[in-house]
């Protein structure tokens, strides 16, 4: 028997089948269209670029030699959180979906939390009003596109298209739910005060179940599209980082995972909701009954990587992967980069600032310094802004015993080893490092009653690889920086006020 786990990311949609002792048969990949961005600020994204990009995947993990489609028992659904697809009375896409990463939605984040006050929203979402969550983006349709929102019928997240697409259900789970600002965190169920308070219709919503209850079965539409049987269960499966989070083993008090994608998440499970007031962190459903999750978001982490490879290239073509070239050339930059720093807030900030105007910067350039320093600083800066939420975590007593890496930050030598000094953890890599699609898979494998729970699959197929030690000298080094690191937001606050005056003038 085998299972099938599907991520719908920002950059493309992962697919991977696993047999029952976690071992990985087949993966593969497709990349979406990259994002637009009409104005500063936004993101935005098409769902049917996502459905394509799904089909692709799968039908080559299926193509494999070794691989039936009659043998796959269940499959699992993961992606990027936070989005808002709107569909109308026959479930054809209204707009392109807003995106986790979207910033426009400030006014009706203050609207928002005016109308019922920031203690109260906490006490029933868990969580402050952020311009990524989902119901920003509703408001934001309906105060500024009127005639649009009037057709709009129907608001699924994004992998939950994709499973609307498999099967033909309107289904979401508890973590994805928990992101949207309009779950009741606590209780598990969407939140009717704040659906009465944004004056907003629960039929406009799927179903909520959690992460390893099947939701539908492979309907005749996403048998063809994919190439799976008519019939095979489809689990609720969870948000990347929960789904992520599962794949690492994080599914219990004390092990913690930091992972690099496209933004970055530092992960602690916990077995009740751990509120921090001040909403610098996140506290959402985990993807297993009566256990929940706190987390810090960096938005720009593996982006401020990207963001330097699209636009100062990466070295000298030599077959090898660009991020590889560019992480050695890096490593001949001694740990500081010189006192080069660099604050990653391509896409604003999230913990522990809060902050959708806050950018980006460079700072302490001299005319001797290379692209190596600055690679460096980019590596470094990044690996601080996720020791923000190690230092609030201390603060709110999370225990933190073990850190495993993941994402694409854990691919790189260099950046394990930089995080494991920014952080001065021993940290840990899983042997099957296959972020959120292995996740999906281990929780349609519990929906398939392959394991009785979510804990009892990652403790029969989750296994640690590899260990790294943090080097003291660079511990030094680096915590110096750090310093340095967190007076930088301050002024950059300030300076941006200053452009937003003058844009205002």
């Amino acid at each position: 028997m085998l299972l099938l786990g599907i991520d719908v990311g920002t950059g493309g949609t992962r697919a991977i089948v696993i047999n029952q002792q976690g071992e990985v048969l087949a993966s593969a990949s497709a990349d979406h269209a990259a994002f637009a961005s009409p104005q500063t600020g936004w993101a935005e994204q098409e769902p049917q670029d996502w459905w394509r990009a799904c089909g692709e995947a799968v039908r080559t993990v299926l193509s494999s030699p070794h691989i039936r489609a009659a043998e796959i028992c269940g499959v699992g659904l993961s992606g990027q959180m936070h989005g808002a697809i709107l569909l109308d009375e026959r479930y054809a896409v209204v707009r392109p979906a807003l995106l986790w990463c979207d910033q426009r939605t400030d006014a009706q984040c203050r609207a928002i939390t005016e109308k019922i006050g920031q203690q109260r929203l906490i006490e029933l979402t868990c969580n402050p009003a952020l311009t990524g969550f989902t119901l920003p983006k509703l408001l934001w349709v309906r105060d500024t596109e009127p005639e649009m929102w009037q057709t709009v019928r129907s608001v699924l997240l994004p992998k939950d298209y994709v499973r609307f697409k498999l099967t033909g259900e309107r289904a979401t789970d508890v973590t994805d739910a928990s992101g949207t600002l309009m779950f009741d965190v606590i209780k598990r169920q969407w939140s009717q005060a704040m659906l009465d308070a944004a004056e907003l219709d629960e039929r406009l919503l799927p179903k909520v179940f959690e992460s390893s209850d099947i939701t539908g079965y492979i309907s005749a539409e996403g048998a063809a599209m994919t190439g799976l049987q008519p019939g095979t269960p489809v689990v609720a499966g969870a948000g990347d980082q929960a789904a992520g989070a599962v794949g690492l083993g994080i599914v219990r008090p004390g092990t913690v995972s930091a992972t690099i994608g496209t933004s970055g998440v530092v992960f602690a499970a916990t077995d009740k909701p751990a509120l921090d007031r001040l909403g610098r962190v996140h506290t959402f459903c985990h993807a297993m009954p009566e256990r929940w999750h706190v987390m810090g978001v960096t938005q720009a982490a593996g982006l401020s990587l990207r963001w330097f490879r699209d636009h100062f290239g990466a070295g000298v073509d030599d077959g090898r992967d660009a991020y590889e070239r560019l992480s050695e050339e890096a490593a001949k930059v001694a740990t500081g980069a010189d006192f080069v720093l660099w604050t990653p807030y391509l896409m604003g900030e999230r913990t522990p600032h809060l902050d959708p105007y806050v950018r980006a910067s460079l700072v302490g350039l001299t005319a001797h310094h290379s692209r190596a320093h600055i690679i460096r600083a980019i590596l470094e800066g990044v690996a601080f802004s996720l020791r923000d939420t190690f230092e609030i975590f201390a603060e709110m007593k999370v225990p933190v015993e073990t850190v495993r890496l993941g994402g694409g930050g854990a691919r790189s030598a260099l950046w394990r080893q930089i995080q494991a000094d920014v952080y001065n953890q021993t940290v840990e890599l899983v042997e099957a490092e296959e972020g959120a699609a292995y996740g999906a898979a281990l929780l349609a494998g519990v929906g398939c009653q392959l394991w009785p729970t979510v804990e009892a699959a990652c403790d029969a197929v989750v296994r640690v690889q590899t260990r790294v030690a943090a080097n003291a000298d660079a511990v030094a080094v680096l915590n110096y920086q750090y310093q340095a690191f967190q007076a930088l937001y301050g002024a950059l606050k300030e300076v941006m006020a200053m452009a937003k005056r003058q844009h205002s003038d």
